[in-house]
């Protein structure tokens, strides 16, 4: 007569279900289907113990007899845009790994230049997915979002939508503008410009205006501000170039790091000025090439892991709590002093 423990041992010719697995380790089968629900109503120690189970006998979940009893797709739709901006592939590979470890699959909307974003929305909603997150520099409008994301956990990462009532985490923009003017200041630069990449969107809103504002505190002067209309590399070339040609300046801010990059290779190859002497460059994110010799790059890090862990953090409870009231999440930075802005090495101050 065979027990539990031989039916566990004994090779099998077809995949185990969940009701089997729920009879050989004695609990329901609506247990075995919560262990594998993210934000399920179960212990810690009981999901423990039958992903631990379900592990050591090779059960697999059917995903789609899951989503029609549970009316749960277990897929997050990242919505993307603007992708050549490193930060970002970074981001959403960090993020797609945080989902996973919540048992949430991740399916990608990219919303390229040109594209009909309504579009993008319309088939979003049509994957029944239960969370959205938005990592989009293109701009969109409140009310097409708040359809695409009625009804579903939902989170704006790096960016926010005015008047619309969703939770946001993002880098804090306030703060990293500031600390680039007080360390312009501190390098008795007080003749700044800023190159901003989509002018309109809002994490260029809030890094310019804290930049500008932090500036006429200190007693600074706003040179130039100008939209390169992109964030590229060739966007922040071209935008150096009209600084250069026009009244001098001491110090540009650049509104993340590619633009930066593009800036300095204009003002020492083209405009024939030296970096940092003629003038200070920074940047923002902290992407692979700030740290690269050629452009040793001061700029602004962003909490990448804090701004993944955070986001994931606010789909899941969500997902539990759907009454949740939205929140804004500024999480704080680093500025990261390097060779752009200080000539000299000074190991206490540079990376």
């Amino acid at each position: 007569m065979n027990n539990a423990d031989d039916n566990i041992a004994s090779p099998r010719t077809k995949p185990l279900t969940a009701r089997e697995l729920a009879r050989l380790m004695g609990v329901s089968q609506s247990a075995v289907s919560r262990a594998f629900t993210p934000g399920s109503s179960i212990s810690p120690e009981l999901r423990q113990r039958i992903l631990k189970a379900a592990g050591e006998l090779d059960y697999q979940p059917n995903a789609i007899a899951s989503m029609l009893s549970t009316r749960r797709s277990n897929i997050a739709g990242i919505v993307v845009s603007e992708m050549q901006n490193p930060f970002y592939p970074t981001l959403i590979e960090k993020l797609s790994r945080g989902l996973q470890r919540v048992r949430l699959q991740s399916l990608m909307f990219n919303i390229t230049r040109g594209s009909n974003i309504e579009e993008q929305l319309v088939a979003l909603r049509q994957y029944n997915v239960d969370a959205v997150i938005i990592i989009s520099a293109t701009v969109l409008s409140g009310a097409s979002v708040q359809w695409a994301t009625d009804g579903r956990a939902a989170v704006l990462v790096n960016r926010t939508i005015p008047d619309l009532p969703l939770t946001s985490v993002s880098c804090d923009n306030v703060e990293g503008a500031r600390a680039i003017a007080d360390h312009f200041h501190a390098l008795g630069r007080h003749r700044v410009s800023y190159v901003a990449g989509l002018p309109h969107t809002s994490t260029n809103l809030e890094r310019q205006n804290a930049f500008v504002t932090r500036v006429a505190e200190l007693g600074m002067r706003l040179i130039h501000s100008v939209a390169a209309g992109e964030y590229s590399y060739e966007a922040g070339h071209r935008a150096a170039l009209e600084i250069a040609r026009g009244e001098k300046t001491d110090a540009i801010f650049f509104a993340n790091d590619i633009l930066a990059a593009g800036g300095m290779d204009a003002l020492r190859e083209s405009a024939g000025l030296r970096v940092p002497e003629d003038v200070a460059v920074a940047g923002f994110d902290d992407v692979a090439l700030a740290r690269w010799p050629h452009y040793s790059l001061t700029t602004f890090r962003q909490p990448i892991d804090a701004i993944v862990e955070k986001t994931v953090s606010s789909v899941t409870q969500q997902l539990e709590t759907p009454s949740l009231p939205p929140s804004r999440n500024p999480i704080s930075g680093e500025l990261i002093i390097r060779h752009s802005t200080v000539a000299e090495w000074l190991p206490e101050i540079i990376e």
